[in-house]
């Protein structure tokens, strides 16, 4: 008996997260941008900053990142290796701004915050949204090879 494997689905809800994870990467990536030094002030808390991190190239990579995420919603499946690149984007953010920002700004609730709710926590409904998709994507591929 040749059973046929469970199709997986890939729910829009998960395009409309990788529709607000584009668009909430942009937003912040333009605050540095156009913004960043009075954004690094705040996020310092009022702290005396020694230098001033590139905060125009952190805040371009940012917008690249994001719109790499907002674009791979529009064909999930087929374009699963660009929801990866914006994965590893977002790591990439992250470690940028721990290296480069942190000892700066220093550890406080402000820093800690933007690290965590704007690049870290992404991760998670990024890296699950990438493994639906993959697999999706193998199984018709699978069912596409038997044919």
């Amino acid at each position: 008996m040749d059973q046929k494997p469970k199709f997986p689905v890939f729910p829009m809800h998960f395009r409309g997260l990788l529709l607000l994870a584009g668009i909430y990467t942009v937003c912040w990536s333009a605050f540095y941008k156009w913004y960043g030094t009075e954004l690094l002030q705040w996020l310092s808390m009022g702290e005396e900053m020694g230098k001033i991190p590139p905060y125009a190239f952190f805040g371009l990579f940012g917008i690249v990142v994001g719109l790499v995420i907002f674009v791979s919603a529009f064909y999930p499946v087929s374009w699963v290796w660009l929801i990866l690149a914006g994965i590893t984007g977002k790591i990439i953010l992250a470690i940028w701004f721990t290296l480069g920002f942190a000892s700066e700004l220093g550890w406080n609730k402000r820093s800690i915050f933007h690290l965590v709710f704007n690049e870290l926590a992404w991760l998670i409904p990024l890296i699950l949204i990438f493994l639906r998709s993959l697999q999706v994507k193998n199984y018709l591929n699978e069912v596409d090879s038997k044919k």
